[in-house]
């Protein structure tokens, strides 16, 4: 759960003489925290024997690994007081810092230093992988899993916004790409199956609705999945844009941590006739055999033709009105998820990439927006996952529940 940056406050002094922390002497070192609530950044030189003491108030406390200007190098770099928390001996005097003016949008990624206090493992797989077997003479000029000679294998569109503001797209980027690839491992067949990103908001610990890791979700995925638990269906755990430090709309009123009922659950009936909600013990769920990373065109299109549509980064920031047509814009830096599909051919733009996003199908063209090759920093980094098993009637691996669910209990 997200956490007040500055929680070991008990008493809090101001000072008006300006920054104290812009360098540290010996013993002292930088440390940092964000506070992603208030949307700010201290610095504050410690003792780096202190480190422990305070962490346990403040896990979101960080060493600045040498980094002198660390909140600017955050984009935190318009000064905004000085403050001393805590009382005895334990204190502690920061430097606050606001977001730089700009008309940026928070990310929503973890920085490469947020996936690796996390402890996120890029990579784990020992297959070959498509780039290492393909050539480049066997990739088509266009190709899209949304047609196939006619068949279209990419699933629904999604709006991670809804029921309320939640910037959780790196689940949705996963979860879509994921999805694709169950149904190319049927052929197009049966009916789409959808999977929860509730789910992945509530247990997987590598992200929120104030931004999250883009492998991240397949770790985990790959860490259940050898437990014989999967990610499941979105018919057992619905979408409610919540996780458990969201302000926004309802989620301070129920409980998003990982607890059976946020997993898999039903309801009976109404509470007036005697109904109950509970956790599916049996439900619906996919797993994963391996994940990995990549990034560069070449790489991404090889393994899109072989193996499905991958999840990746973007600067979203420049495409908050797109309508339409084919995006060239450079872009700053990797701030959103999405999943790509394929890629095409343009004759005035040249090779493009064909992207779903997670704002809704009211956006861009019915939800997908086409970025130019080397666009967008769409190409920075993506994820990919192989499918291990899923639950569905050709598969004959449905445990059969009653409407209440009572025999699954």
């Amino acid at each position: 759960m997200m956490k007040y940056l500055f929680v070991i406050a008990l008493i809090t002094f101001a000072n008006a003489d300006g920054p104290c922390c812009n360098t540290c002497e010996e013993p002292l070192e930088k440390y940092y925290s964000i506070d992603e609530i208030h949307n700010e950044c201290g610095e504050c030189c410690m003792n780096p024997k202190y480190y422990k003491l305070y962490k346990v108030f403040e896990p979101n406390l960080k060493p600045a690994n040498g980094t002198n200007d660390i909140c600017e190098t955050l984009h935190y770099s318009t000064y905004s007081k000085t403050v001393t928390h805590g009382f005895g001996k334990i204190k502690m005097t920061l430097d606050l810092y606001n977001p730089d003016k700009s008309t940026r949008r928070p990310s929503e990624v973890w920085t490469a230093e947020q996936e690796r206090a996390a402890g996120i493992v890029k990579n784990d797989y020992h297959s070959p992988r498509p780039q290492d077997t393909l050539s480049a003479t066997a990739i088509p000029d266009d190709y899209t899993w949304c047609d196939v000679n006619g068949v279209n294998y990419c699933t629904m569109s999604r709006n991670q916004h809804l029921p309320q503001y939640c910037g959780s797209c790196w689940a949705h980027g996963a979860v879509s790409a994921l999805a694709d690839r169950i149904k190319i491992a049927r052929s197009g067949r049966g009916i789409d199956i959808n999977l929860a990103v509730q789910h992945v908001l509530n247990c997987a610990g590598v992200g929120s609705c104030h931004g999250g890791s883009v492998a991240g979700v397949y770790q985990w995925l790959k860490k259940i999945s050898a437990s014989g638990t999967g990610i499941s269906y979105e018919t057992s755990q619905p979408y409610m844009a919540c996780s458990s430090e969201s302000k926004e709309g309802f989620c301070s009123k129920a409980d998003w941590t990982c607890t059976p009922q946020n997993i898999a659950r039903t309801c009976s009936t109404f509470s007036d006739n005697g109904g109950f909600c509970s956790e599916l013990k049996q439900y619906p769920n996919a797993t994963i055999s391996e994940y990995g990373s990549i990034s560069g065109a070449a790489d991404m299109q090889k393994e899109i033709l072989a193996r499905g549509p991958i999840s990746c980064g973007i600067d979203a920031s420049p495409i908050l009105e797109y309508t339409s047509g084919i995006s060239t814009l450079k872009g700053e830096e990797v701030d959103h998820v999405v999943s790509v599909v394929g890629w095409g051919t343009d004759a005035t733009v040249g090779k493009y990439w064909i992207v779903r996003n997670s704002w809704g199908e009211y956006w861009g063209e019915m939800g997908y927006i086409r970025v130019a090759f080397g666009a967008l920093h769409l190409e920075d980094e993506c994820a990919w996952a192989t499918i291990k098993d899923f639950t569905s009637l050709e598969n004959e691996n449905q445990f059969h529940c009653y409407e209440d669910g009572s025999n699954c209990v």
